[in-house]
């Protein structure tokens, strides 16, 4: 004999709670993006000379900056 499970599953997500999750994910890309930006352009005003100081060259700044975005 065959049977059929027709019971819903509950993830204990609902829509309340995936458009909170959402939000929470667009506002930590909102706040990463901030940090790159802010890393970046205050990187790239300094000199090469000061640069070199920090030891990062130009050629890194981006690099610098999404590592600072990401947390590492």
């Amino acid at each position: 004999m065959d049977y059929a499970n027709t019971s819903v599953r509950h993830t204990g997500f609902g829509f309340r709670d995936r458009v909170a999750a959402l939000v929470r994910v667009f506002n930590e890309g909102v706040a990463r993006r901030r940090v790159y930006r802010k890393t970046f352009d205050e990187l790239s005003a300094l000199s090469d000379r000061d640069l070199a100081d920090l030891g990062i060259h130009r050629s890194l700044i981006a690099q610098v900056a999404l590592d600072a975005a990401n947390g590492k």
